[in-house]
């Protein structure tokens, strides 16, 4: 494992024009990593609205590391947290606990304060900006023209809108239960900013949203629950001194990523939905897989997993499922098609 750190002048509309350092880590075989060419092995994990990048893509349990599983079949495996996010700069108003919303504050503290900061904290636009930072760092740092994406959730969103506008430097995509609403806006107006900062996420309400996504026995172990709740504290050292520990995030606000721009994205996806996630509905996916303009596009359901679905008993099905796809843009030798993976 290693860590990068790559500068970008923001446009993070709480700090634009300052400096962000955005952490990156790397996952890889010192033996791939000395190879001349690495064209095609190139990968960028990209997380969703609430959970760093390296947490959810690395966790520390034997066998639940994306990262790791594609770093062992010779890929040259990285992830980001955006700014606001895990290890990346964060913006100086997610320090006051006042522009949490004031129920989250009364559920953390007993009482609740008037934010020092009532508008988004970060944009679609910033989100973009920062992958192409260090979309831009790794095609220069390894000698690629293209990297493979590989997003989840809100990783759906900032990973398609980014590749339909920059085609010529994304090669393949997985985004697994990526947030696709078909109807959000093309941009947003300064006023649709307004509102709550940032969130935060408490162990017990961790736990409670993977409890309700539960559909199949042992879907996922407890040990595993507890390594990553364990990371999501350790990369967030201010929201662990917050009631019991918390995870803080940005508010997420979503645009540009609608129905015309996704009919005319021609990336490969592989697109992957759990049947029992209650965040991304199966459907909306399938909404996706109908309105994608790609060629070469995949659906894969996962009977047994949840919104959560690479800390879960099936995680090796998704893990191999993204291998064969950035390799060989098919699955199980499908290229276009709908399937259920029992």
């Amino acid at each position: 494992m290693e860590e990068h750190f790559v500068p970008v002048v923001s446009r993070v509309p709480s700090m634009t024009g300052s400096v962000s350092q955005l952490y990156v880590r790397e996952r890889v075989k010192d033996s791939v990593r000395a190879q001349e060419n690495l064209e095609g092995k190139v990968v960028l994990f990209v997380h969703g609205a609430g959970t760093p990048a390296e947490v959810a893509f690395d966790v520390p349990y034997s066998g639940f590391s994306w990262m790791a599983y594609l770093a062992d079949k010779g890929m040259d495996t990285f992830a980001m947290d955006m700014t606001g996010y895990g290890r990346s700069t964060r913006p100086l108003v997610m320090n006051d606990r006042c522009n949490l919303s004031p129920a989250q504050q009364q559920e953390l503290f007993g009482n609740s304060c008037q934010p020092s900061y009532d508008f988004a904290i970060t944009s679609m636009d910033s989100d973009w900006q920062d992958i192409d930072a260090v979309v831009d760092y790794l095609r220069d740092l390894r000698g690629v023209d293209k990297v493979h994406l590989v997003g989840w959730s809100q990783g759906g969103p900032r990973s398609g809108g980014y590749a339909a506008q920059h085609p010529e430097k994304v090669s393949n995509m997985v985004l697994l239960a990526p947030a696709y609403r078909g109807d959000v806006p093309a941009t947003i107006d300064a006023a649709n900013f307004n509102g709550t900062a940032m969130t935060k996420q408490s162990q017990d309400d961790f736990v409670n949203n993977w409890n309700r996504q539960v559909g199949c026995e042992d879907q996922y172990d407890q040990a595993v629950s507890a390594s990553v709740w364990s990371e999501m504290l350790a990369s967030d050292p201010v929201g662990a001194t917050w009631g019991t520990g918390v995870r803080r995030a940005p508010r997420a606000v979503t645009f540009g990523w609608g129905t015309e721009v996704v009919a005319n994205t021609r990336t490969p996806l592989l697109m992957v939905a759990g049947t029992h996630d209650g965040q991304v509905n199966a459907q909306l996916v399938k909404n996706l897989y109908a309105d994608y303009g790609a060629t070469e596009k995949v659906y894969l359901e996962m009977t047994c997993s949840s919104h959560n679905a690479m800390w879960e008993k099936d995680a090796k099905l998704l893990f191999d499922a993204t291998y064969q796809w950035l390799n060989t843009t098919t699955y199980n030798g499908v290229s276009s098609g709908m399937l259920i993976q029992q």
